[in-house]
């Protein structure tokens, strides 16, 4: 059994080991994650969160790396969760993004971990949001979450992060096509990466009709920024953590960062709750009060609906085995 409180509190001195030991426990999904989450809830709610989303091959990893050198100049604490593919054979993350990341590894400002997303659709690992949380409380300023670059599906990271900044690239073929399946409707700023090659100008000009063809905006509401960067040059990079200082504050001053955590926790719950209750149904196999509902639809005395509720009402009064 691990010593959750001593670990927490050497998380909180800022030690890698401590803070890769929580986040171990929270994707094996440790017994004493209950106690880990506990012990960490009054300490969090300080870090800003940046999801870094997009296509494959648009420079997120090196977008990330720049912009991890641009808070540490300006002595901010970072946070990185690299969500890599997973393995075919061992399950665990590929560590693209961490081997790309290399250049911050021995600074102790800056915390780097690769995630693998295990089978977990939409560009984030499921445990995403509670190492979001142990990296808030070991005390970093700004938390970096890059998504595995799944494409148009990549949506999810909107609901996780307080800015969410989606990266194009000239040249990648369907381009803007990524607007159709909505990728490019959950941005609060975009980035035209590699802005050094042929095209670039044309990308941010389509971006622009797209952002202008979306819905429209009053007087104050916020407009994405669009910033070109050559981020393997480091270029574009100060204006790019300008517009998320701009975005920060507008939140701010509007109440919509307050808003968004208040979702996202409410999100965090349902999954959790939603979760519990599937281990719980998967346990049922051979219970008797499944199979007597069984035995009730298909005698024509119940429809599954009725028999889904009755399932879901014993669920959340008894453990599996003790029911009627």
């Amino acid at each position: 059994m691990v010593d959750v409180p001593q670990l927490v509190e050497q998380a909180r001195q800022g030690r890698p080991r401590a803070v890769a030991r929580l986040i171990s426990l929270v994707e094996g999904a440790s017994p004493q994650l209950r106690e880990v989450m506990a012990a960490l809830a009054p300490l969090t709610g300080n870090a800003y969160v940046v999801g870094l989303t997009g296509s494959p091959g648009v420079g997120k990893s090196t977008s990330t790396s720049a912009l991890v050198t641009a808070y540490r100049k300006a002595g901010k604490r970072v946070g990185v969760l690299a969500v890599d593919p997973s393995s075919p054979f061992s399950g665990g993350a590929l560590l693209g993004d961490r081997v790309r990341m290399s250049d911050h590894a021995s600074d102790p400002g800056v915390y780097i971990r690769s995630m693998a997303t295990r089978g977990h659709l939409g560009g984030l690992a499921w445990a995403a949001p509670q190492a979001i949380r142990v990296l808030d409380a070991a005390g970093c300023d700004v938390i970096l979450v890059e998504t595995v670059g799944v494409g148009q599906s990549e949506v999810e990271i909107a609901a996780q992060a307080d800015t969410s900044v989606v990266l194009l690239a000239p040249g990648m073929g369907d381009g803007i096509q990524a607007a159709k399946a909505g990728i490019l409707e959950i941005g609060d700023v975009y980035v035209v990466n590699k802005a050094d090659r042929d095209g670039a100008d044309a990308t941010v000009r389509e971006l622009n009709h797209m952002l202008g063809l979306g819905e429209a905006r009053g007087p104050g509401d916020w407009r994405p920024p669009i910033v070109k960067t050559v981020a393997a040059r480091a270029e574009g990079i100060d204006e790019l953590l300008e517009a998320l200082e701009k975005h920060r504050a507008w939140m701010e001053e509007r109440g919509v960062l307050a808003e968004r955590r208040h979702r996202r926790a409410a999100v965090e719950v349902e999954t959790i709750a939603v979760t519990t209750l599937r281990e719980r149904i998967g346990d049922l196999h051979g219970d008797r009060r499944l199979e007597a509902l069984a035995d009730r639809i298909t005698g024509g005395e119940l429809d599954p609906y009725a028999a889904a509720d009755e399932l879901v009402a014993g669920l959340t009064t008894s453990p599996p085995g003790e029911g009627p």
